[in-house]
């Protein structure tokens, strides 16, 4: 702090000025104004007013630097606000930013600039394209207009967001390298195990092109789609990505991707695992090559006619650590079971040799069961108003209600009658409890299920790209545009898991998210930063894990100034 003198023609007065920064610019604030030099001599007699004056100064300035003042903000009740003045900004994006520079985000899109030849900041770009997918996904423009709400403010334009998805497109595959083996030094990773599986994404468009086509929607919209294929790793990580025509096959999706990870990642051993509709026959020969292995599930409906009766046989079932031979039919009776049964054998078809596993649970019978009494009332409900069958889908409670042309007699009816499909009912009951896999591991049952219990982590993690990050529908119509955008919503999803990892995974990502949207923190002018959150439990994980804090009850403009940085330091 230092003292400004003001003269005038009749008085000369005091003031203590302090620098602070306002938008990142440097300029002063009146600290407290200290009278004229006549009121001075009156308070203080026989001394230098511009003496006290600087010894006054540098007692305040000490006080300040050894934190045991108290800032005291004076408001006038007839005094109005500056128009446009934004004083609220959020804070939980640090966090973020934080993981992005350990990443080395910024030193990856500096790489990249050197390529091109552009005037815009394609690391600030590519922040807020982050950042804001996780606190406020919306459109770009959208993401233009809500980059001002960030404590840090943003320089590019428009247009310019839309020139670097141009470009990010175009090195998506170098991003995705560099981050993954950034990403090595930041979190532990497992990728002995890499789990692959598809989803698809609408766009409130009519007509199809060579990317966006009709095909058939994971959320039964009739809007043209695209479709990703994403890798995740073992540790729940996203590992890589690729973007498809909504009408492909996704079986012929896994190669191509797969051996670019091969090649990219310098992976090589590693365990595959699928859900059934990825499980061709090419993929799981694919992953018997090298030091690879598949562990894919297998619908018992359509095994071969002797491996489905064995598998549903209730005779040679056994209980992991135990070769004691078990009967279901003796056991189904037990009330509280929830212990999982199994049996295997190695079978080869199509030059494949591959163990079945299947196992059996009474939890999951109940479960299923359940589920089927809930779908044959609506059904029943259904049958009172045939006006509004049509052909029913593969869970549709419609596919339990049949159409008969033939009275109990045997006589053709005059009407057809609409009843329960007892037949399908029966026929789908044989299979509750049962669940199999397919495998070349000659690894322990235990391993292999457990490796198969991971698949419901990429399962929730396109949940949280729909739902939280609400990655569609998607307005943007170039192809390289489109193929950007779900760079940007995978490189957050990777940052946001691992926010996850350094918490401790103790919260949901609803909590976790809509904690970082509300970490808001009003600006005292001149003197730091309000917190305008509530403090919890998710707060203080979140301040523990990344060693700052925002909520003390004021930050100084000092201390931000230094948390910024730490968040920016990397690793």
């Amino acid at each position: 702090m230092r003292i400004k003198v003001s003269r005038s023609k009749n008085s000369t007065s005091y003031f203590v000025i302090k620098d602070i920064y306002r938008n990142n610019k440097r300029t002063t604030k009146v600290v407290e104004s200290l009278g004229n030099h006549e009121e001075i001599l009156k308070k203080h007699p026989g001394i230098d007013p511009y003496t006290w004056a600087k010894e006054y100064a540098k007692k305040l300035t000490l006080e300040e630097k050894e934190n045991n003042h108290k800032i005291i903000a004076k408001y006038n009740p007839d005094k109005q606000i500056e128009r446009d003045k934004q004083t609220l900004f959020n804070t939980g994006y640090l966090f973020l930013q934080s993981i992005y520079h350990e990443l080395k985000l910024d030193k990856v899109c500096q790489e990249i600039s050197q390529k091109y030849e552009f005037e815009y900041d394609l690391n600030e770009i590519l922040t807020r394209l982050l950042y804001l997918r996780v606190l406020h996904p919306t459109s770009k423009k959208g993401t233009f207009e809500h980059a001002k709400d960030l404590l840090e403010p943003a320089h590019f334009q428009t247009h310019q967001i839309y020139r670097a998805l141009n470009v990010l497109e175009e090195q998506s595959d170098f991003i995705e390298e560099k981050v993954y083996k950034n990403s090595l030094n930041v979190v532990g990773r497992n990728t002995q195990v890499l789990y692959y599986d598809c989803t698809n994404f609408f766009f409130e468009i009519e007509e199809e092109d060579s990317l966006r086509e009709y095909g058939v929607s994971k959320e039964n919209r009739p809007n043209p789609i695209v479709q990703m294929g994403l890798f995740m790793d073992g540790s729940g990580l996203p590992l890589a990505f690729s973007m498809n025509p909504g009408s492909a096959n996704e079986q012929p999706t896994l190669k191509p991707l797969e051996k670019r990870i091969l090649k990219d990642f310098n992976l090589s051993k590693f365990v595959v695992c699928t859900d059934a509709g990825l499980s061709s026959n090419g993929n799981r020969i694919y992953n018997t090559y090298g030091e690879r292995a598949f562990v894919t599930t297998q619908s018992i409906k359509k095994l071969k006619k002797f491996l489905k009766e064995w598998a549903l046989d209730p005779e040679g079932w056994r209980i992991p650590g135990s070769n004691k031979k078990i009967n279901l039919n003796d056991i189904r009776q037990l009330e509280n079971d929830k212990r999982t049964y199994y049996k295997e054998r190695w079978i080869k078809e199509n030059d494949l040799e591959q163990k079945l596993i299947v196992t059996y649970s009474p939890v999951y019978e109940r479960y299923q069961s359940s589920i089927r009494e809930k779908q044959i009332e609506r059904a029943i409900k259904k049958i009172e108003k045939p006006g509004s069958l049509n052909k029913p889908h593969q869970n549709d409670p419609k596919r339990f209600i049949k159409s008969t042309h033939v009275t109990d007699d045997g006589e053709i009816a005059d009407k057809t009658q609409v009843v329960l499909n007892q037949e399908q009912i029966e026929k789908e009951s044989m299979y509750d409890g049962f669940y199999a896999v397919c495998t070349n591991l000659e690894s322990p049952i235990e391993e292999v299920i457990k490796i198969n219990q991971g698949r419901w982590e990429i399962e929730e993690t396109f949940r949280i790209l729909k739902s939280e990050f609400r990655t569609r529908p998607v307005y943007l119509q170039r192809e390289s545009r489109i193929k950007a955008h779900f760079l940007t919503c995978f490189l957050s999803l990777l940052m946001y898991r691992i926010l996850e990892k350094k918490v401790d995974e103790r919260f949901t990502c609803p909590e976790l998210v809509s904690t970082l949207r509300n970490m808001n923190m009003r600006e005292l002018d001149g003197e730091g930063y309000i917190p305008a959150f509530t403090r919890t439990e998710i707060t203080d994980a979140l301040h523990d894990a990344f060693g700052f804090r925002t909520d003390f009850e004021i930050v100084t403009q000092k201390n931000m100034k230094k948390i910024l940085k730490q968040t920016k330091k990397g690793k």
